[in-house]
């Protein structure tokens, strides 16, 4: 009788774990769906993810080859690339109405960068999804049990760290150059409350980059041909330009 519980404790165990394992693919399958589907409509350019992971048992979640692409008129096709994402999430709380993120962290993206200080294509990416009003659409593990309305994010640690930005410079001189960026630590997305969307993240990771590329762009470029007395002006021009623009940015 005792083997038999035994056999029937390790059969329920067994098909549990099963369990989890094909629900995390399916969650997978669901998230890469959401990106696919619906960053396009909240960035209005094209974004695609080449494959997401998910482990309910770890707790773990990895997304490969994130692509956003650029708006019309701009000379690269994307503006960012992401060969890897590690997440981690609190296992249960993909269930509830606020999933809960532990940890994200981007590994090593790379970034094109194109305009000037005033308008450029990180910026424009951002105004779009600004006036997308967060509607970034259903991020429902089960859209009958929860609405798209009622899905939120908690993001308790988000780490950008490597990234490396191409820069075509339009004005107020034309220049190309090559930067690598400072880490990027934001904590406390959404902490408290109910929450923000996916939206508002992307709205405040692209923020934080935009800003860290033109500070760094900026500080180079007044580096550069110093000996040059147009060019110097041309860039103390820039720096005010630079940090009226910033301050634009922080306020939003």
């Amino acid at each position: 009788m005792k083997k038999i519980l035994t056999t029937i404790v390790l059969i329920l165990v067994g098909l549990i774990l099963v369990t989890v394992i094909v629900i995390g693919v399916y969650l997978g399958q669901i998230v890469k769906k959401v990106v696919n589907t619906y960053g396009p409509q909240v960035t209005q350019t094209t974004v695609s993810v080449d494959t997401v992971t998910l482990s309910l048992l770890t707790g773990s979640a990895s997304l490969k080859d994130l692509m956003v692409g650029n708006p019309p008129g701009y000379k690269s096709p994307n503006a960012m690339t992401v060969g890897k994402i590690a997440v981690g999430v609190d296992p249960m709380s993909v269930f509830a109405n606020k999933v809960v993120v532990r940890s994200i962290r981007l590994e090593s993206p790379e970034i094109n960068f194109e305009g000037g200080l005033s308008g450029n294509n990180l910026s424009k990416i951002l105004d779009n999804i600004n006036s997308s009003g967060g509607k970034s659409g259903p991020v429902s593990t089960n859209a009958a049990t929860a609405p798209a309305s009622q899905k939120k994010l908690e993001v308790d640690d988000l780490l950008i760290t490597g990234a490396k930005a191409d820069v075509l410079i339009t004005s107020p001189v034309q220049r190309e150059v090559n930067v690598t960026l400072p880490d990027i630590h934001l904590t406390d997305l959404g902490k408290g409350g109910d929450g923000i969307t996916g939206a508002d993240l992307a709205q405040q990771v692209l923020s934080a980059i935009t800003s860290a590329t033109l500070e760094t762009v900026a500080k180079q470029a007044l580096n550069l041909d110093q000996n040059a007395a147009t060019l110097k002006q041309a860039g103390q021009g820039a720096k005010q330009q630079l940090n009226n623009t910033l301050n634009n940015l922080l306020q939003k």
